[in-house]
């Protein structure tokens, strides 16, 4: 399967309605994005913990209201990063809700059927934990989700928590490259872990993705993603090696690689 990180972000502003949109309408299976909780305990879906480099201002999200965030220019930046690529309408762009992808995914006949991937962010997992995780709970089960989710953190313990308040939605652990990450995996303690918290998925990031960690996961009943790959050359890779999902950027270029590739 291909999913589109943080939405078609190489080709609109990432984590916004127009970017999901993209993604679906290039071929993309399904959406990765990123939520935290606003200052209200309302789900917003940014990746980072401030606007500094996707809006006009340095403002916190946990220390600003849905409300308020609603109403501020999240688009305009990748216009001015990618003349090439800018669209007027993109300055018109604000931060989503959670509850308005689902609502987007829901109504949209293109995305009726697509895959979410919700990774859950926060700079306190011990205390922002637990109501990250009700609140995003809460949404997938009004929108009667749970079928097309997959909830990944690399906070594993927030893993084994969505797996107590609901054991019917899929769960991810992530991984990225880190000092020792190399001998974490060659003596599986990674993999094993992932599994001792519920997880159903392991996202790999690409550099720590060999083909004999693909295998171990895949004897240990896991479901192996790699991120974040523009590369077509990893559509032979997932082929070959049985990974699940590739998670890219650009995914017209990868649904491009596979539809040529076939």
């Amino acid at each position: 399967m291909i999913i589109g990180h943080r939405g078609a972000s190489a080709l609109a502003p990432e984590n916004t309605l127009a970017a999901f949109a993209r993604a679906i309408h290039d071929g993309a299976d399904g959406v990765e994005l990123d939520v935290r909780l606003a200052r209200d305990g309302v789900p917003v879906v940014i990746h980072d913990d401030s606007l500094r480099r996707t809006g006009p201002s340095p403002r916190l999200i946990a220390k600003t209201n849905s409300n308020e965030l609603a109403n501020i220019d999240v688009g305009s930046w990748f216009n001015r990063a990618h003349a090439q690529l800018a669209r007027e309408e993109y300055s018109l762009e604000a931060m989503p809700t959670l509850e308005q992808v689902f609502r987007f995914f829901k109504t949209r006949a293109a995305g009726e059927r697509a895959l979410i991937y919700v990774e859950m962010k926060s700079n306190r997992p011990a205390e922002e934990r637990n109501d990250l995780a009700n609140a995003i709970v809460g949404l997938v089960k009004s929108y009667d989700l749970q079928s097309r989710m997959v909830l990944v953190s690399f906070d594993l313990g927030a893993i084994a928590l969505i797996k107590r308040i609901e054991p019917s939605i899929r769960t991810g652990a992530l991984f990225a490259p880190k000092r020792g990450a190399g001998t974490l995996i060659r003596r599986p303690h990674m993999l094993t872990a992932a599994v001792d918290f519920g997880a159903d998925e392991i996202l790999l990031h690409r550099l720590i993705a060999s083909r004999q960690v693909i295998g171990m996961a895949a004897e240990t009943d896991l479901d192996p993603v790699v991120w974040t790959v523009d590369n077509p050359k990893w559509i032979l890779r997932a082929r070959t090696w049985g990974i699940h999902a590739l998670i890219t950027n650009n995914p017209a270029a990868l649904r491009q690689q596979a539809a040529s590739a076939v």
